[in-house]
């Protein structure tokens, strides 16, 4: 991307609290406009203040995952104050599985609704809102979107009883993400031929609302996505990175 970053405008979703947050906070840091994207009006509101606190240029948009009404509006206020977007990190998400007995409860007892609930907003609604706003994307100079997976999706890694993950399935989120991988390299693909960069980013394993055994610090956990919001025009598309590394799909 140019280095004009006070004339990049970012959205990240889920970015009133935990990594969603932070990237938002790294990216104003670096002066680039930061859209701070949650359903909840008063905690985004929140966030903005916060974040202007530290003379960031920070924007609360009303956006929910799953209400599609929601996507239009923050594409018509994006469209409307800026013309274009720059940055898109999809953030927001949801780890609905659970345990009997304090073990995970295993692919074949994972409830249908489980698993619709966990792909609606992880995966289709994720989808409708970046076609929704796939045009502003493009029509940026160097447009990047930035797709939050997990380790937990790599079907290689769960394949591999030597691996850390092996025994670690969580059906609903790990398939959800292996799915948003997939999606991510099939948009990479058809953009190939343009300046807008689809990466799937593995923030790390980091304490949040989601996630309560995280070892990563959380500035550390939105690195990630930082890095691929802000890749170079030489830098790689349709790829599955944690801080710099290429993870196996």
């Amino acid at each position: 991307m140019s280095e004009n970053k006070s004339r990049w405008v970012a959205l990240i979703t889920g970015a009133n609290k935990g990594i969603g947050y932070e990237t938002a906070r790294q990216l104003g840091r670096q002066g680039i406009t930061v859209l701070i994207g949650a359903r909840d009006e008063e905690r985004g509101r929140a966030a903005e203040v916060k974040l202007k606190g530290e003379n960031l240029d920070a924007r609360f948009v009303q956006l929910d995952v799953d209400d599609a009404a929601t996507h239009d509006k923050a594409r018509a206020f994006i469209e409307n104050n800026f013309g274009k977007l720059d940055i898109l990190v999809n953030n927001a998400g949801v780890l609905l599985d659970d345990r009997t007995d304090g073990v995970l409860v295993p692919a074949s007892q994972t409830p249908l609704d489980v698993y619709r609930r966990t792909f609606d907003t992880n995966f289709f609604n994720l989808i409708a809102l970046t076609q929704t706003l796939l045009p502003l994307v493009k029509k940026s100079d160097a447009g990047r979107i930035v797709n939050l997976s997990s380790i937990l999706g790599s079907l290689t890694l769960h394949s591999d009883s030597q691996s850390p993950i092996y025994d670690y399935k969580l059906p609903a989120y790990n398939i959800s993400k292996t799915a948003l991988n997939a999606f991510s390299v099939h948009l990479a693909y058809e953009l190939k031929d343009t300046s807008v960069k689809v990466n799937a980013a593995h923030p790390g394993s980091v304490s949040t609302d989601m996630n309560d055994q995280g070892s990563l610090a959380l500035e550390d956990g939105a690195g990630t996505s930082v890095q691929l919001a802000t890749l170079p025009a030489d830098a790689p598309s349709g790829k599955f990175i944690h801080l710099g590394e290429e993870l196996p799909w």
